[in-house]
């Protein structure tokens, strides 16, 4: 008999539209795989609905808060689902950006010197020399993010918003300059690394992650042999120093003009990569041979608890 998957989806984070997407087209690739699939919109009520449907596994296409955190994944310990990606504390522990930069930097991997502080207090003035970035603690596909540029005399007024969304507390990052590149694990495996050029002249933002024609990625990416194993080496180090599980995304900045082999820092781990036509993971999977039905059945095959 079939493997029913429920596929969890939408959410109420300001990742939900992103989160329908990735699930659609995951529950999509798994019906065509031969499984038997529900499509869950969740809601509060998902303990409920998830009892009722009694699934053999329930294929996490969340993004941001509630889905990305650690709170879906301890519901689904609870009840005994087994779950694709990562499990409770690595999930947690990769979607607070401080206390992931913590853990790689122990680990040995390379990220961009930050301080977190109240979203006021960086607003009032400039917190870390010019250009800098600040960034949600707790937030993804870019929501939040303000670039500071060398040039600018005040820190982004918008912090003082009454109804900012994206929480009080802000971390502000040296800007990296320099090409934007991502990596994947899958497993203990390390894929193909994607250059990505956005088009739209600014950064890597939610419209170049998201819109059709938004970025161009150069796949793999024109990197030295020593350059590209090294990225593909210190993905590998962060998806294990967080104990992550199936697969993460791991981003980097990487800067040619210093030294002789430039400067990498990794920006963040992402525990629940975006599953769209647009998205890095199902790209980097095609090279290795590996169609989008066959990647998605990979990961609920990969599916368990205690993760």
């Amino acid at each position: 008999m079939a493997k029913h998957v429920a596929v969890l989806m939408g959410g109420w984070s300001s990742e939900r539209p992103v989160s329908l997407s990735t699930g659609g087209e995951c529950a999509n690739a798994l019906e065509a795989s031969g499984y038997k699939v529900s499509r869950v919109d969740v809601g509060r009520d998902i303990s409920a609905v998830l009892s009722e449907l009694k699934p053999d596994v329930a294929f996490n296409a969340l993004h941001g808060p509630f889905g990305e955190d650690g709170c879906i994944q301890g519901l689904l310990e609870f009840m005994g689902i087994a779950y694709t990606h990562s499990g409770v504390l690595a999930s947690s522990l990769a979607m607070n950006k401080q206390k992931a930069k913590e853990i790689m930097k122990a680990a040995g991997v390379p990220v961009a010197e930050a301080k977190v502080v109240h979203r006021l207090e960086a607003a009032k003035a400039h917190v870390l020399p010019t250009p800098y970035v600040i960034k949600p603690v707790c937030e993804g596909s870019s929501f939040g993010v303000l670039i500071v540029n060398k040039d600018q005399a005040h820190p982004p007024q918008e912090l003082y918003s009454a109804d900012w969304p994206y929480g009080d507390i802000v971390m502000v990052e040296r800007f990296i300059p320099g090409r934007e590149l991502t990596c994947a694990a899958m497993g203990d495996k390390a894929l193909d690394i994607i250059d990505i050029v956005s088009n739209n002249d600014t950064f890597y933002d939610f419209d170049a992650k998201y819109a059709p024609g938004g970025s161009t990625h150069i796949l793999p990416a024109d990197l030295k042999p020593n350059i590209y194993e090294y990225i593909q080496s210190l993905t590998i180090k962060a998806h294990q120093a967080l104990g992550c599980r199936g697969i993460s995304r791991a981003d980097f900045r990487y800067d040619e003009t210093v030294g002789d082999d430039g400067e990498v820092i990794c920006l963040e781990v992402n525990t629940q990569p975006g599953m769209t036509p647009t998205s890095l993971v199902p790209d980097m999977a095609k090279t290795m041979g590996m169609s989008f039905e066959d990647l998605v059945s990979w990961m609920v095959e990969d599916a368990s608890c205690g993760r």
